[in-house]
This record gives C-alpha cells, structure tokens and sequence, in this order.
C-alpha cells in the first residue's frame, strides 16, 4: 500500500481538527458573552420574567458579541490574505492599508462601511504605488508606514480643526463592539461570505505567489488580475471590521500565524481556519475587556494592542533564537 498521500493526509484531518475546535469556542465564546455585562448573570436567569433583561440580552449581548465575532472572522481573513499576497509574516493588514479614521470622515456621504472601502482602497494603491509593487517587501513595510503616519498626522489635524468630534473619534481610534448592532452584523455578514468566497477561489494565486514569481508565472496565472481582486477582497474586509468596530490592531497579524503554528497548509485552508481563529480571539478579547474592570470596560482595541504586542515580541524572540525567519 502506498503511503505518499500519508502526510496530506494527516494535514487534512489536523485542519478539520482545528476547524472543529475553533468553531466550537465560537459558539462557546458566543454563549459566554451574551452572559457578560454590566448586570452580570442576572439578565440571563430572567429572560422569561423581565422584559428590561431580554432587551438587554436580544439587543445589546447578543449583537455585540456577534459582532464581534464576524469583526474578527473579517480580520483574520484579511490577515491571511495580506501576509500572503505581499509574501510578509508580519503584514498586518490595519497597517498594510494605512487605515484611518479620515477615511470615514470625509466620504461620510457613501455611509460609514463604503468610506472605509474606499478609503483603505486608496490607502493601499498609494502604499503600492509608493512601494513599486509588492517585489520588495522592506520597501513596502516602509510605504506602508509612511502612508499610516501621513495619514495620522491628517487625522490629527482634522480633530484640531474640528474638536466637537474628539470624542466620538477617541472611540473609534481605541476599538470598540460596543456600538454593533444587528444592522451592523447583516453587513459584516454579508461581506465576509462574499470575500471568504473571492478568497478561497483566488487561493490559488496565494499558494503561486509563495513559491515564487518565477514559479507563478510558469503556472499560467493572471498574477496582475488576481492580485487586483486580493488586494480589492483585502481592502473590503478590512474596511468593513473597521468601520464598525474601529481600530483593532494585531488580530489579523495573528490569526495566521497561529493556524500556521499547528499546521502548515494550503492558502485555501489558511484562509478558512484564520477567518476562525481571528473571530475567536476578538471575542475573547472583547469578553476580557467587559469584564476585567466590570462594571466598567477597557476598549478593545487597546486590550488587543497590549496583548497582540506582547505576542509579536514573543515570536521576534523566538525566531532570533533559532536564527531563522518567522
């Protein structure tokens, strides 16, 4: 009997390992946040009797965790996609894209979701443009950088010009699902099937572009077109989880590369188990920050930073230590 399809697999039934784990803390997760909150379990114990506390639970628990959730699928997604398509471990796609709460300022009139599209598209087309491309991935890191900055430096001089909107703008920059609601939830739903559908179909490019330009134009793939619809699914992604959750950093950066620390597989799973993994650590997060100082709340934002931050460390250390690359 042979055995040259042993190791796939086993990768195959270590993913499905891990698609199953991860959707059943989702739904774990799920179940625990909608019990958190100001009012602790009592808004659980009297669904039936109290009509305050099944609104509290219909209206406010359950949207935000969900909300969270889908914001986090949304993430991880757009993770995956950037660290692929740029060829970079450490692409993270809220740095990538130079978001901004400018973004979402001045083309308020195309509603809150679309100003974020357009806003991370033009981002990225000037990071590209700035870069010469995705060959040089330094030079991107670096365009990537310089457009963030730019564009923060643009933020802060619109808030100077108009101070009535600090706070409103103080919130969105921290990261918060405390404003999601079920309108929110149907359009982060909406587009995460739409791109995880566009993503898992251009998987292909990803899986190409890993072994090399050289290599992926000797496949016969449309490098060109199929990196314009990547970077259009990133930009979509991206500016959808922003738009309504605010700024949250680190979770797209690492969701892949915890998928990529249990096994290593093809960008069409990658895509699929980061979605999940980055829902899971959102809501995770989202459920420390409403109860580590409850009643009050930390953002999340900020609660993903520190930690996120913390786990980017780790892995330089890591990675210097054993001499290689991440």
């Amino acid at each position: 009997m042979s055995l040259s399809g042993a190791p796939g697999n086993a990768q195959h039934r270590k993913a499905l390992w891990l698609g199953g784990g991860l959707l059943l803390a989702s739904v774990a997760l799920l179940l625990l946040g909608v019990s958190v909150g100001s009012t602790g379990l009592d808004s659980i114990f009297n669904l039936r009797n109290d009509p305050q506390a099944l609104q509290i639970v219909a209206e406010i628990r359950l949207p935000r965790t969900l909300g969270a959730l889908l914001a986090g699928a949304l993430l991880g997604l757009a993770g995956a996609v950037a660290q692929g398509l740029f060829r970079n471990p450490l692409a993270d796609p809220l740095a990538l894209l130079g978001v901004s709460p400018l973004a979402t300022h001045w083309l308020a009139r195309l509603g809150l979701t679309g100003a974020a599209f357009v806003g991370a598209v033009l981002a990225v087309l000037l990071t590209l443009l700035l870069a010469k491309g995705v060959q040089h991935t330094l030079r991107l890191l670096l365009a990537g950088v310089i457009v963030g900055v730019v564009l923060g430096a643009i933020t802060s001089l619109v808030l100077l010009l108009t101070p009535e909107i600090m706070q409103a703008m103080q919130s969105f920059m921290l990261g918060s699902t405390g404003f999601v609601g079920w309108g929110a939830c149907a359009i982060m739903a909406a587009v995460l099937a739409a791109s995880l559908s566009a993503a898992w179909m251009l998987s292909h490019a990803l899986d190409g572009l890993a072994l090399g330009e050289a290599t992926a134009h000797s496949l016969g793939l449309p490098l060109a077109q199929m990196r314009a619809a990547l970077v259009a699914v990133l930009a979509l992604t991206t500016g959808t989880a922003v738009a309504q959750t605010g700024l949250i950093a680190f979770v797209g950066l690492a969701a892949p590369h915890l998928v990529r620390s249990v096994l290593k597989t093809t960008h069409g799973r990658l895509i699929v188990l980061a979605s999940l993994m980055g829902a899971v650590l959102l809501t995770a997060a989202d459920i420390l920050a409403r109860g580590l100082v409850a009643p009050q709340e930390l953002p999340v934002g900020v609660l993903t930073a520190v930690l996120g931050g913390s786990y980017l460390l780790w892995l330089m250390h890591r990675s210097t230590g054993r001499g290689n690359g991440l």
